[in-house]
């Protein structure tokens, strides 16, 4: 137990880190966004091109863009006198270009994207515009070489993914984050964005709470009381197949997970069957079945449950009379026949995997498939079918002591003083090592013995690891270790621009390529000064991209960017979809996340994202699909039987979000495409918009004739011209991605006629068509956001331009991910302007 005077102490650090954290929150974030808000627009230079004169050039002895194509097709509506949008391109200096540069950079975005001159005015030919456009963008380019601004990233506090993994690589502990600290918003799609990561003393409180927890955990203490902790098994997912690869084969149902165990001791563990919402009785034990509890895949205990009364259990419904005693004692045994399902064990403590499932070896021949329990439709008071694993829970330690040696042990004690005279030196040689690799760069006295004082009064009347814990508790709640704290160069001024130095270059690339904190070898180079020489950082990269935890970063980064972990929220109507349920839900989500990793782990094109001939099935997805011969729950890598489901279009995680619970959607569709896909997101609707009308089953008429009557209002029209095609070229997957060939008894009609004319009659074609320079400029967008952690700004154009100048023609993970490293933006940093009052 922490004593009283321990407990102020530590209240008192806490209040010290939450005015600190304030302090530099507000100095850093709050200050620059202000700034932000508050600086006057930027202005088109002011002098104007005389028509007639020879060709200018720009400060470089460059010529000038010629700017015919902007007084043929743009002044006529952004001009002084006009000014539509608040633009005024007559007045544009074309050899300032770096004057105008944020406008500028606004003209090429809209004339690539074919966004202007607007529809029904007349344009110029596409070999026109790539031309003006190429010009205005070597001379931005060259303006951005002379003059670089590579932006600031306000201050950035550790997301809770990377609170996670800091906490695992820190101390080898794995933490379940989302019961330690409440989700984070996003920011232009990720949830690493430093502009929405705000600190409040909400928050605050929490991070202490989980530091006392992680602390005590890495740190065992026999005064750790007994506890529970209940775990609980999808009712909406299938129990008569294999759940998963950390449960045995020959096992259906059932879950695994890992948990952490704080001591040496005796544990509990209550095994509860799944029941019926209605009386609470157990379903599916009229006939006899085993239960296995395993940990770390070794057997535990195997129990057998069911078989000794069947038949439905009249007490569901009614009330038994008392003199019915065969229909009292069936009653009964439902309601209790699992209450031998308990085990106590003595466990070591440290993380270890949990399983538990049935293994039914003399009935699997006889089982036939379940279908799962309806999210909204069923009353669940079927006595018949599979049984179900409802919950596990475990209770301790009991009579615990603590351990001598764990993973958190080991690193944590890089020393063991022999007396208690070594104690003060051991104690000072843990916490440097420690503070070291939590605040990412070297560390000073001024670090370390504030953590030495709290280490001294956990000691005061405790033990030597009592000291240790006390100290690790106020460590983890250091400004120094939940925000990245970038200090700008002694006697920097406002709107200074400096190179980053390389242990701050050693935490970007940590926490874009890990979302982690960096481990020693990076580190050690960042101190020597070798991490910024070329060959050094280049390997760093490849070898940061070779391990294990470099899949946090290609799951994290792609589920936000496809917003496929919308998943975990999709929820179709089970009318509509009785096939649906969590063990499909998990599938959609395992496919995608596979596929993703493939690519980039095998350095593919980006362009395989949308025309790869692959993807990875179970036998449950794979029947989903229509897809014949994949047997078994584990996924494997399957080439499509055809061009239908190539790359991403053909996922069903993508079609699911990107659809309403009750249909498909072409306007969630196509926005998905426009945004996610080509980096061009359509405005936001009128609020005065009806809403589409549902289909008539007398007179069924397909979602395309319904759509073609939503945009006769002119209002509407312009931005579904854009939208509807990309929507309607997926029309022939349903809801949840299943391949259909009508919708509701009306045929699907899924060809379609871009804007620009192209007429698209195959997933095939439409695929080539979004294969675009677009495609590979907003995945290099998207992917330079996340490494930042903020959004792009206009004066980021020319290192996108760089990025994908450097990829091409291949355009491969490898070329994308060493090219962003190597950035401008990447690697350098603006003093934030000073807000005058």
């Amino acid at each position: 137990m922490t004593s009283p005077g321990v407990s102020r102490t530590v209240s008192l650090v806490a209040g010290v880190v939450l005015t600190a954290m304030v302090g530099l929150y507000a100095a850093q974030v709050v200050e620059p966004l202000a700034a932000r808000v508050l600086a006057p627009p930027l202005l088109a230079h002011p002098q104007t091109q005389v028509p007639g004169t020879v060709t200018q050039t720009t400060a470089s002895g460059e010529p000038a863009p010629d700017r015919s194509l902007l007084d043929t097709y743009c002044v006529t509506c952004h001009n002084e006198r006009v000014k539509t949008a608040g633009l005024m391109l007559d007045t544009i200096d074309l050899s300032q270009v770096g004057v105008n540069a944020e406008l500028l950079e606004q003209v090429t975005r809209k004339l690539r994207k074919g966004q202007m001159p607007p529809a029904g005015r007349p344009r110029p030919t596409p070999a026109t515009i790539d031309a003006f456009a190429t010009s205005l963008e070597t001379a931005l380019d060259r303006a951005a070489e002379a003059s670089p601004d590579p932006g600031r990233v306000a201050l950035h506090r550790l997301n809770r993914l990377e609170y996670v993994n800091a906490i695992r690589d820190l101390l080898a502990l794995e933490i379940d984050g989302t019961a330690l600290l409440p989700a984070d918003t996003s920011g232009f799609g990720f949830d690493n964005n430093a502009d929405v990561l705000s600190v409040t003393p909400a928050l605050m409180a929490r991070y202490l709470s989980a530091a006392t927890k992680i602390s005590r955990l890495a740190i065992p203490s026999p005064t750790i009381r007994p506890a529970s902790q209940v775990f609980r098994a999808s009712e909406f997912a299938r129990q008569d197949v294999r759940r998963g690869e950390d449960l045995p084969f020959g096992t259906v149902g059932g879950f695994a997970f890992r948990h952490v165990f704080p001591l040496d001791g005796e544990y509990v563990f209550t095994i509860r069957l799944q029941r019926n919402r209605v009386g609470g009785t157990i379903r599916g034990i009229d006939d006899a079945h085993q239960v296995e509890l395993r940990l770390d895949r070794a057997l535990l205990a195997r129990f057998d449950v069911g078989g000794e009364f069947q038949g439905s259990d009249p007490g569901i419904l009614i009330a038994i009379p008392e003199e019915d005693v065969d229909a009292q004692r069936l009653h009964t045994y439902r309601l209790t026949a699992d209450d031998h399902l308990e085990l106590r064990a003595t466990i070591q403590a440290g993380t270890h995997l949990v399983a538990v499932a049935f293994t039914d070896r003399a009935v699997l021949t006889e089982m036939v498939p379940v279908r799962p329990r309806s999210i909204q439709s069923s009353t669940f008071s079927d006595d018949a079918g599979h049984p179900g694993i409802g919950t596990l829970e475990i209770a301790g330690p009991y009579a615990g002591t603590a351990p001598k040696d764990t993973a958190s042990l080991r690193q944590i004690f890089t020393c063991r003083p022999a007396t208690v005279r070594d104690e003060a030196e051991c104690a000072r040689q843990i916490l440097g090592t420690l503070a070291r690799r939590a605040y990412r760069r070297p560390v000073t006295r001024s670090d370390v013995d504030p953590l030495l004082d709290l280490y001294t009064l956990g000691r005061t009347g405790g033990s030597f690891e009592a000291g240790i814990e006390r100290a690790l508790e106020a460590l983890l709640v250091s400004p120094k270790f939940l925000l990245r704290i970038e200090p700008r160069p002694p006697g920097a001024t406002p709107g200074t621009v400096y190179r980053l130095g390389d242990v701050e270059l050693a935490s970007r690339l940590s926490f874009f390529l890990w979302s982690s904190i960096p481990d020693d070898e990076l580190l050690d180079l960042a101190e020597r000064g070798r991490l910024s020489e070329p060959t050094v950082l280049e390997a760093q990269v490849r070898r940061m991209r070779a391990d294990p935890r470099a899949v946090a970063f290609l799951r994290n980064f792609a589920d936000q960017w496809l917003i496929t972990r919308n998943m975990l929220l999709a929820e179709p109507d089970p009318r509509l979809f009785p096939d649906f349920d969590d063990t499909l839900r998990e599938a959609f989500l395992q496919e995608t996340q596979l596929f993703i990793e493939s690519q980039v782990r095998e350095d593919r094109s980006v362009f395989d994202l949308l025309r790869a001939d692959y993807t990875y099935l179970n036998e449950r997805l794979a029947g989903h699909y229509g897809i014949p011969n994949v047997y078994g729950s584990h996924f494997r890598r399957v080439r499509l039987p055809n061009d239908r489901r190539h790359g991403l279009l053909g996922h069903a995680s993508v079609l699911t979000v990107t659809s309403y619970a009750h249909r498909t959607s072409v306007v969630l569709r196509g926005k998905w495409v426009l945004e996610t896909l080509l980096g061009a997101p359509p405005p936001p609707p009128p609020p005065t918009v009806p809403p589409l009308e549902d289909n008539d089953r007398r007179q069924p008429t397909s979602l395309r004739e319904r759509m073609e009557q939503h945009r006769d209002n002119p209002v509407c029209a312009s931005c579904h011209a854009r939208m509807d095609p990309l929507g309607f070229a997926l029309e022939h997957f349903d809801a949840t991605g299943r391949w259909r060939e009508d919708d509701g008894g009306a045929a699907i009609d899924a060809v379609v006629t871009l804007p620009d004319g192209t007429h698209l009659d195959s997933p095939a074609a439409f695929r080539d068509a979004l294969s675009s320079d677009e495609f590979v400029r907003t995945v290099a967008e998207k992917l330079l956001t996340y490494a930042l952690g903020r959004g792009l700004e206009y004066y980021d154009a020319p290192a996108v331009r760089q990025l994908l100048r450097d990829a091409a023609p291949d355009y491969r993970w490898s070329s994308f991910v060493l090219g962003i490293v190597k950035s401008v933006p990447f690697q350098m940093r603006r003093v934030a302007e000073e807000i005058t009052r």
